[in-house]
C-alpha cells in the first residue's frame, strides 16, 4: 500500500491570468516545465558553476537527525566550504543539505542570472533562497512558518516532492507547537501499521528536473527528496488569505517564541511530550 497521492498538474508554460485563475485562486499546485528558459541561470546554473562562483563561501548544513532541545530554530548541524560540499555530494550520498541559503546576500553575482517573474503576486525580493542536497537526502515533512506562496525553481538533477494541504493535518501526525510531522515517518515508504491515519491523507506528488518550476500554495506541507544531487531556488510571496496571514503572524511572534521558551525550561522533555501528543491527538 502507498500514500493516496495525485500527480501534480504539469504545463509547458502559463500566462499570469491562467495561473491566477487555475492555480492561485483555488490554491492548487502546478509544475511549469519551460518557464525560465530565457534566464541565464537556465543554461549556467549547475553544481560546477556554483562551485566556481561560491566555492569559498562557508555554508550551513543540515541532516535528518531528530530535533533536540539544544538546537536553536533552524540552527545548522555543521558548516563547510561550498566547494567541499559540492565535491562531497558528487562523490557519494550524504545526509547533509543546505537549507535557506540567501543567495542575494552571499553571492550577489548570481542575482544577474534570474529575474523575478510576474505571476500576479508580489514576490519578496530580498529572500531568494537556495537549497542543495545529495542523493537520497530529504527534508522532513513540514510547512513554512510564514505560510507563503512558494515558487520552487529546480536546477541540476532530479527531486521528488510530496505535498499536502492544511486540511490533512489530522492525518499527518502533526507535532504541536511546531511546523513538522513526526520525524520518524518515512514519507517515501510509510509504515501504515505504525501510522494508520496516513491512509486517510490525500496529497500530491511530482518529480522536478532542471528548469522546472513548482508552485506550492499557502501553508502546504512539503517533503522533498533528492533522487540525484542537485539544488533549487525558492521565491516567495506572503500569504494572501487573511486566515493564513494571521496564522503566519502567530507562528512567527507567538508559537516560535513559546516553543523556544519551553525548550529552555523543560529541555528534551518538551520535545518528547510534543512527539507523544502527535500520536495521542491523532490515534
Amino acid at each position: 500500500m502507498s500514500l493516496n497521492l495525485s500527480q501534480i498538474d504539469r504545463v509547458d508554460t502559463i500566462t499570469k491570468e491562467e495561473f491566477l485563475k487555475k492555480y492561485f485562486k483555488p490554491q492548487k499546485p502546478v509544475v511549469i516545465e519551460r518557464f525560465i528558459e530565457d534566464w541565464p541561470a537556465f543554461s549556467k546554473w549547475n553544481l560546477s558553476y556554483i562551485k566556481e562562483v561560491a566555492g569559498d563561501k562557508i555554508v550551513p548544513l543540515y541532516d535528518d537527525r531528530p530535533v533536540d532541545h539544544k538546537d536553536g530554530f533552524n540552527e545548522p548541524h555543521a558548516k563547510m566550504k561550498m566547494a567541499d560540499y559540492i565535491d562531497l555530494i558528487e562523490k557519494e550520498p550524504t545526509k547533509f543539505r543546505i537549507f535557506l541559503w540567501n543567495v542575494l546576500k552571499e553571492v550577489p553575482v548570481l542575482q544577474k542570472d534570474f529575474t523575478y517573474p510576474d505571476f500576479g503576486l508580489k514576490l519578496l525580493k530580498g529572500l531568494p533562497m537556495l537549497f542543495f542536497g545529495g542523493r537520497d537526502s530529504y527534508t522532513f515533512m513540514h510547512y513554512d512558518i510564514d505560510l507563503a506562496n512558494i515558487f520552487h525553481f529546480h536546477f541540476h538533477g532530479k527531486k521528488e516532492i510530496i505535498l499536502f494541504d492544511q486540511q490533512q493535518n489530522d492525518f499527518l501526525y502533526k507535532v504541536p507547537h511546531s511546523l513538522i510531522t513526526r520525524e520518524d515517518i518515512d514519507f517515501s515508504n510509510p509504515d501504515f501499521e505504525k501510522w494508520p491515519r496516513l491512509k486517510q491523507a490525500k496529497g500530491y506528488i511530482t518529480n522536478l528536473e532542471h528548469g522546472n518550476v513548482l508552485y506550492i500554495p499557502e501553508g502546504y506541507w512539503h517533503y522533498m527528496k533528492y533522487i540525484t544531487p542537485g539544488f533549487s531556488m525558492s521565491l516567495r510571496s506572503i500569504a494572501q488569505k487573511p486566515k493564513n496571514l494571521a496564522k503566519a503572524i502567530y507562528n512567527i511572534f507567538v508559537m516560535r517564541n513559546f516553543d523556544n521558551l519551553m525548550r529552555k525550561i523543560q529541555g528534551q522533555k518538551w520535545i518528547e511530550w510534543k512527539n507523544e501528543q502527535a500520536i495521542l491527538r491523532n490515534p
